[in-house]
């Protein structure tokens, strides 16, 4: 056993120094390329670390659906990519808090008062746990008299099954809402790798734990719930305790700095983020259950699979603009105007050339899908163009609203969120059934209702950074 424990050790201090030595050679490379601002160095830092997390866990991911389609079938599948969807409509209950804490943590740090920092963390913790515990409690209440048969349009032998499911699924997500809170204080740090790090591992966590399904159960959409609930909810943990007992030690949550007046001062800013937030949940969440209701649960699944070969651009994209929203803010509170406007006309250019691979993609399409998932599951050309086009929406419109976060000035985004939400649920019924688009009329819609931002959100960014430069 002591030997065992040497090894691990050895192991572990080998990887460390690995680290050290990825992170030593990138910052040479970047004093070679001549980057001289420590905001940018560390930005690039975490994106080039993100790139190698974020790659295996898009590898895990897109390995997972055929895995999980061979355990489950594609009717289970289908039912559980509702509950999942259903289940995201819940985190609009943080109110915000999450993104207004990110901002204030930033902001406290760029002002060197770690101490109103803590004060913001334990606050966020303990009114986060409080709307948790009611939420699980409602939820307790509210699942013994529904019939989730009849909201996911599924076979009403499944009553019962279904029942305990959601109360395992929605139990663990309501701890997942408050330990989730340490990947916002590593973004906010501007340390964005170690989010990509907690995904990497919740990824492998999940093929290993299909792969042991697989392999020793029968398939049970019960099990496979249970497992996929679990498990990422006990690496959260992990991390909250590895977190507040090694890098932010000074930070750890403390009930006695928990004050209401620090809630309202992240409220103040986490409404707007909860209002957009809820307007993100009806456009992007709402299509599974649409589908499932206009045609069946299986029919959710090429969707799914376009939405996932597709995001594969987007994610990358993420990992180069996520670092950027708290940067931005940095920045924004030390009036670092031309820093934001370099970066900004970077970000610019990158979404134009993500964009040209999403076109790309949709030439190798129809031969990616048949190695990944077969013959069995049948994507139509339209679908995948019109997939594209979604991402590219987003691609353009994401540098603008990353600015647009990372200053605080939501307004406008604030406005246009709750236009394209109202907007998508009438166009998804209306392009998908009365145009006969079928499944890619739901995908048309969101596009749609993205267009506008193309137009307001540059327009926008331009008058606000004419605005700063005045001041």
């Amino acid at each position: 056993m002591q030997l065992n424990l040497k090894k691990q050790t050895r192991k572990f201090n080998n990887w460390n120094i690995n680290r050290k030595l990825l992170k030593e050679n990138i910052l040479k490379i970047l004093d070679t390329l001549g980057v001289k601002s420590a905001r940018t160095k560390n930005i690039v830092e975490n994106i080039s670390i993100s790139f190698f997390y974020k790659g295996g866990s898009i590898l895990a991911s897109l390995l997972l659906v055929p895995l999980i389609i061979n355990y489950l079938d594609t009717t289970n599948y289908g039912i559980w990519l509702i509950i999942t969807s259903f289940i995201s409509w819940f985190t609009f209950f943080d109110i915000g808090l999450g993104h207004g804490l990110r901002n204030k943590f930033t902001e406290a740090k760029a002002n060197d008062n770690m101490q109103l920092a803590k004060a913001y963390i334990s606050s966020s913790y303990f009114f986060i746990t409080i709307i948790s515990a009611s939420l699980f409690v409602l939820f307790y209440i509210a699942n013994l008299f529904i019939d989730w048969t009849k909201v996911f349009n599924t076979d009403v032998n499944l009553v019962s099954d279904l029942s305990l499911i959601m109360l395992v699924v929605f139990g663990c997500f309501s701890i997942q809402f408050i330990v989730k809170l340490i990947s916002t204080i590593y973004i906010a740090d501007q340390r964005p790798a170690m989010q990509g790090l907690i995904e990497l591992l919740t990824q492998i966590l999940l093929v290993a734990s299909v792969f042991v399904l697989t392999n020793f159960f029968s398939s049970s959409l019960l099990m496979f719930s249970i497992i996929f609930s679990i498990v990422p909810l006990l690496l959260l943990v992990f991390f909250n305790l590895y977190a507040f007992n090694t890098d932010y030690q000074d930070l750890k949550p403390s009930f006695k700095l928990f004050k209401l007046e620090y809630v309202i001062d992240i409220m103040g800013l986490g409404m707007k983020f909860f209002v957009i937030q809820i307007a993100a949940i009806v456009l992007y969440t709402t299509d599974n259950l649409i589908i499932t209701h206009l045609f069946s649960p299986a029919d959710i699944i090429p969707y799914n699979v376009a939405f996932k070969y597709f995001s594969i651009v987007t994610m990358g994209f993420s990992i180069i603009v996520t670092p950027f929203w708290s940067a931005i803010t940095d920045a924004y509170a030390k009036h670092d105007i031309l820093w934001i406007k370099k970066s900004m006309t970077n970000l610019i250019k990158l979404s134009f050339l993500f964009s040209i691979v999403a076109i790309a993609m949709v030439f190798i399409a129809g031969w990616v899908y048949e190695i990944w998932v077969g013959e069995e599951v049948v994507i139509s050309k339209r679908l995948s163009i019109f997939m594209s086009l979604f991402v590219i929406t987003t691609l353009l419109t994401q540098p603008f609203i990353f600015f647009i976060n990372g200053t605080g000035k939501i307004n406008v985004q604030l406005g246009l969120g709750v236009f394209s939400a109202l907007l998508n649920i009438p166009l998804s019924i209306f392009f998908a059934k009365n145009l006969n688009f079928g499944v890619s009329g739901v995908i048309l819609a969101t596009i749609v209702a993205n267009v506008m931002g193309l137009v307001v959100y540059p327009i926008y960014y331009k008058k606000t950074i004419r605005k700063l430069e005045i001041e």
